[in-house]
């Protein structure tokens, strides 16, 4: 069987988190290697996307240009997937020449057979700028909640989906001015029309995931409407026709046509025939996608293959629910995430850790959570204390009694051959749950040959039994599931898979001297006695609180600065007349002393000199300086405001500071030192 596997292209403007990695990238990943270790046909085909509004927003964010953004997030991106173990067999992008004469050929093909409608629009546009504006070029106050800052496609403070012609009092991000409505024509693609057809097909993937199914259900009920192909914007892929200045292909429209032309490309390098892998029928194509992506992969992309005609259809499009962290939902905008590119860094050597975690926490029904004191659990009781200690008391106690050689097996006891049949059904259940989209469940079943591995050793007890003969024996066989062990991790932890078979010399296992694959897994002479074991460290170590402490309080000091920009700039005070303010006699003074005021946290008595006399001020700013950090600094004061018992001291004054959004205090001094007593004027 060939397989054609697709793991959702990502915009290049952001880094990778683990809700990324959690919704399409790691399930997609397992189910690729486990195809492979069955011999079969896989291209491996991913990259990122690096047209549409979110780049350009970035871009004009960030002060550069387009390019410039999906260049430093491709490379960041790509980095991180191959150091995580992403086994792609192609990571490219949509900016490349291959890509954007794939896609225009594509649209032109379909253009030349009438697919198309032209409709003529009105839009809105910015005159100053003179660009037609994409929905989040366009931001308002929301008509739901009122709160301003809305986008034309939604307001992410109460979530509303929204229409750029709902916003009240509009204005353009570019420029600032209200836009104005214009004509503008488009190309549309007529998914009313089509409807029959994509119900057809839809109709007979009933296997496919419930929510997959059920959200394409919801949408061909309320009856599909035309969309556009195309936008008037001046970055992505240009509209290969006349009349079309000033147009690009619609970032949905030219994005999935990505995983063809990024499939050309592999071809192109590795001598294959990509056509084998995207024309022929028994090719299975299938789609890894986050829920957010089921429309476009389920509905608008197959109604374009139709439409041009030459491409196989999805056969399955497993989606994801979302992943949420420390029970919030992730959001890149609020940086409340845990970035792959960061977590590489600071847990060197850890990339099977976070990917069993996500695995064992994947959101495959219903939207899940990942928590820095989970991942923890899950690492120091699961893959420490079941999977690393059974595979670790094998080899320790090989090395101990028979100088590290794989022992031959004397009689086999009812025990042996209880364990080696449970063992025999573990591969093939493990298979079938990949099979079927189910990695939870395949998960378990990987930790199912270590806890049979574990209970084996324990109810044997090999390091309390007195003949040598039953030793060798009960090793020997501690060794078949140590080796089916490694097999069936390949998929969810490689490198731990690969540690364990340069452990074992998994090499000599048989005569050809190739790794094993799925089909030995199980076996019950797998590990042939004589094989060499090697010196190898534990394979998982165990992560203490103070790692996991801190990454808590990251999350939190991000949270408290995400609470920080949120606050408002305080109202304006009523006007005043200019003759109120001239009353103020505001100067500059020198504290020539400084104490704390006792029985009070707040307050610090100073004495400062104003130029004319020595004056004493009170000031409640003890809790953010100290009295000796205060001695010798010019300050600004209020010099005729009527004095004031505080503490049953008189002050005469008022210093003034200027308050952050965190409720810090900044003194108010001239940028550099003038005589005391100089007005503010």
């Amino acid at each position: 069987m060939r397989y054609t596997v697709t793991a959702a292209l990502i915009y290049a403007n952001g880094p990778i988190h683990i809700g990324h990695l959690a919704g399409c990238y790691i399930p997609a990943d397992v189910f690729v290697r486990y195809l492979r270790s069955k011999g079969e046909d896989v291209a491996f085909i991913s990259g990122t996307d690096e047209h549409g509004v979110p780049i350009t927003i970035k871009a004009k964010k960030e002060g550069v240009s387009p390019q410039e953004v999906v260049d430093k997030y491709y490379k960041i991106i790509k980095d991180s997937f191959e150091d995580f173990g992403i086994s792609f067999d192609i990571y490219s992008r949509t900016t490349s020449p291959v890509h954007h004469q794939t896609s225009q050929e594509f649209f032109r093909k379909m253009y030349d057979k009438g697919f198309f409608d032209e409709i003529e629009t009105e839009q809105y546009f910015d005159e100053t700028a003179q660009q037609f504006l994409a929905d989040r070029y366009i931001v308002g106050e929301c008509p739901v909640c009122h709160s301003p800052g809305a986008y034309g496609d939604q307001c992410e403070k109460c979530g509303s989906s929204l229409s750029p012609t709902d916003l009240i009092q509009p204005k353009s991000t570019i420029s600032g001015s209200a836009p104005v409505m214009k004509a503008t024509k488009n190309w549309y693609l007529p998914l009313d029309k089509m409807q029959p057809e994509i119900e057809k097909y839809v109709n007979s993937h009933t296997e496919w995931k419930t929510n997959v199914f059920g959200q394409c259900q919801s949408w061909l009920k309320q009856g599909l409407q035309p969309r556009a192909m195309t936008r008037d914007l001046d970055w992505g892929v240009k509209v290969p026709v006349e009349g079309a200045d000033g147009k690009v292909l619609y970032v949905w429209f030219d994005a999935p046509i990505g995983y063809i032309s990024m499939t050309k490309e592999w071809a192109e390098k590795t001598g294959k025939n990509w056509e084998d892998y995207w024309r022929d029928k028994d090719t299975k194509l299938i789609n890894f996608i986050g829920k957010d992506n089921i429309v476009f992969h389920c509905i608008i992309f197959p109604a374009m293959c139709m439409a041009e005609g030459s491409y196989i259809l999805a056969d399955n499009v497993p989606a994801n629910e979302f992943m949420n962290l420390e029970n919030d939902k992730i959001s890149t905008s609020r940086n409340w995430a845990v970035w792959l590119h960061e977590y590489l860094q600071e847990f060197p050597g850890k990339q099977d850790v976070l990917r069993y975690v996500l695995t064992a926490n994947a959101p495959e029904t219903k939207d899940n959570d990942f928590t820095w004191k989970d991942f923890q659990t899950k690492n120091n009781s699961e893959l420490v204390g079941i999977y690393g200690n059974f595979v670790n008391r094998t080899i320790v106690l090989t090395k101990k009694y028979f100088e590290g050689k794989v022992p031959t097996p004397g009689t086999f006891e009812e025990i042996d051959t209880q364990t080696l049949e449970a063992l025999k059904k573990l591969p093939e259940q493990i298979g079938d749950s990949v099979q079927h989209y189910r990695f939870r469940e395949a998960l378990a079943g990987m930790m199912e040959v270590a806890r049979l591995g574990n209970k084996y050793l324990a109810d044997t007890e090999p390091w309390k039994v007195k003949d040598p003969e039953r030793v060798k024996t009960i090793l020997f066989v501690a060794h078949q599931i140590t080796g089916t062990l490694a097999i069936v991790s390949e998929p969810f932890l490689p490198f731990t898979s690969r540690k364990i078979m340069d452990q074992m010399s998994a090499k000599e296992w048989n005569t050809t001297g190739a790794i094993p694959t799925w089909s030995d897994a199980g076996k019950t002479d797998l590990v042939p006695a004589g094989t060499t074991i090697n010196e190898g460290g534990l394979l998982f170590e165990k992560i203490e609180d103070a790692v996991i402490d801190a990454q808590v309080q990251k999350l939190l000091d991000t949270k408290k600065v995400n609470e920080l920009e949120g606050k408002n700039v305080p109202e304006l005070k009523p006007t005043i007349q200019f003759d109120d303010f001239a009353k103020l006699d505001i100067r500059i003074g020198t504290i020539l002393e400084a104490e704390p005021i006792k029985k009070s946290k707040k307050l610090l008595k100073f004495l400062i000199d104003d130029g004319m006399e020595k004056r004493t001020i009170l000031s409640g700013i003890a809790e953010h300086f100290s009295a000796e950090e205060m001695v010798g600094k010019q300050v600004t004061f209020i010099a005729n405001l009527a004095p004031r018992a505080m503490m049953g001291i008189e002050s005469q004054g008022m210093i003034l500071m200027a308050e952050d959004k965190d409720g810090s205090l900044s003194l108010l001094q001239p940028h550099k030192k003038v005589w005391s007593g100089a007005p503010v004027s």
